[in-house]
């Protein structure tokens, strides 16, 4: 019996778990693909699953090709507004301890659904091609750290080697889009936990202070320059201050702030240079405040940049091009968005070939363009507000995953 796709999603949407939490799709994940006869490992990195679907051919003592195929399975600390039937209402406990609203804001249900629909069609298949499919069920990569994770577990020695890398990502582009392009396809990134130390005191007394509030504030808006006047307008760099706390009363001036930013950037040229000016203007707002102990900057994660190797995105591209129809597959220009899929590829030293598709109604979509407002009525992954639609982003994802697979294998 055909597994029910609509069905798989609609449950992964309504029960998301935050990142390294992910037992319960975790577990729902690797029933699938033992039902479908893989050799099915769990608890890789934590809380990742990897199947393999072994496929040689009757004379290829070798056993042709491998193929990693990756998904990923983490949701975000989000309160869905979306509105729909099966909106989730969940909660979980996030890494400071606090409850928050858990949502698949980033669409990584829809990743494994499209991954267990391509297992079954290339189990289906399977005296079309030959080689060994390695599918990758990876938790965390809201964090940044779950490819890390995996590999650091001994992905690479304890399952069969990759000869190629491939993935993909639901975005908001209409459904039965493909958004493919070869060399680099997503942004490198840093997070930053940054403490500025103050001195605290009474409110009403601020000059026996040293005010950390404003000199988070004064630091915020001096961030905002570096890309405006210190980076030339042909590169692409994003500062952004995601989350700033500090204090618990309002008469009383706190001793520390905290900023938590995103940087991102196309290579590691800029990434140096970008790195550098951001840490130049904390310390040196510190400074302008008169704080007596230096900003704490620490480093959250590091993201590479998602770069698609060129000969195997034309192989692949080729491939989609004759599966959706010429139309239908878009170059969509670097993302400044950021992946931790590539470190599988960089650590095997093989190809990576990593792609978007379209989950949004075209007709919908063709109304927003036309009306100018793609902006504010389309919402874009991470927000409260982002909604799949479930036909044809399933079809169309379980197609490009079984398509690409099978360019590479024999």
């Amino acid at each position: 019996m055909a597994i029910d796709l609509e069905a798989l999603f609609i449950d992964l949407h309504r029960n998301p778990e935050l990142s390294f939490q992910e037992v319960r799709t975790a577990a729902i994940a690797a029933g699938h693909l033992r039902d479908l006869g893989l050799e099915v490992t769990e608890g890789v990195g934590r809380t990742g699953v990897i199947g393999v679907l072994r496929n040689p051919a009757a004379d290829d003592a070798g056993g042709g090709p491998v193929v990693w195929a990756r998904a990923d399975m983490d949701a975000l600390p989000v309160v869905e507004e979306t509105g729909l039937p099966y909106a989730s209402t969940a909660t979980g406990i996030d890494p400071e301890g606090h409850e928050v609203g858990v949502m698949h804001a980033c669409g990584h249900d829809m990743h494994v659904t499209a991954m267990i629909g391509a297992v079954e069609e290339l189990v289906r298949t399977r005296d079309e091609w030959s080689g060994t499919v390695v599918v990758v069920i990876q938790p965390a990569e809201e964090f940044g750290a779950g490819a890390r994770a995996m590999l650091d577990d001994g992905a690479l020695d304890r399952f069969p080697r990759p000869d190629v890398v491939i993935g993909q990502h639901v975005t908001p582009l209409p459904a039965g889009i493909i958004g493919v392009r070869p060399g680099p396809q997503m942004s490198a990134s840093d997070g930053l936990h940054v403490v500025l130390h103050g001195r605290g005191g009474h409110g009403s007394r601020p000059h026996s202070t040293i005010d950390p509030v404003v000199m988070a504030a004064a630091t915020v808006m001096r961030l905002q320059t570096v890309v405006s006047r210190e980076v030339d307008p042909h590169d692409l760099a994003v500062v952004t201050v995601g989350a700033i706390h500090s204090g618990t009363k309002n008469n009383i001036i706190p001793a520390e702030a905290t900023l938590d930013l995103s940087l991102r950037y196309p290579d590691e040229t800029l990434r140096a240079a970008m790195l550098e000016k951001v840490e130049r203007v904390i310390r040196a707002e510190a400074m302008a405040s008169g704080a007596t102990v230096d900003p704490t900057i620490e480093t959250l994660h590091t993201l590479p940049a998602t770069i698609n190797d060129p000969s195997a995105t034309e192989r692949a591209t080729a491939a989609f091009r004759a599966a959706f129809g010429e139309g239908s597959v878009v170059d969509p220009g670097l993302f400044t968005g950021s992946e931790d899929v590539s470190w599988f590829a960089r650590d095997a030293g093989v190809p990576l070939v990593f792609w978007f598709w379209g989950g949004i109604d075209p007709a919908r979509y063709a109304a927003a363009v036309a009306a100018g407002t793609v902006d504010s009525e389309i919402a874009t992954n991470h927000s409260p507000f982002f909604a799949i639609e479930i036909h044809p982003t399933i079809e169309v994802g379980v197609k490009a995953l079984t398509v690409a697979a099978r360019e590479f294998l024999d």
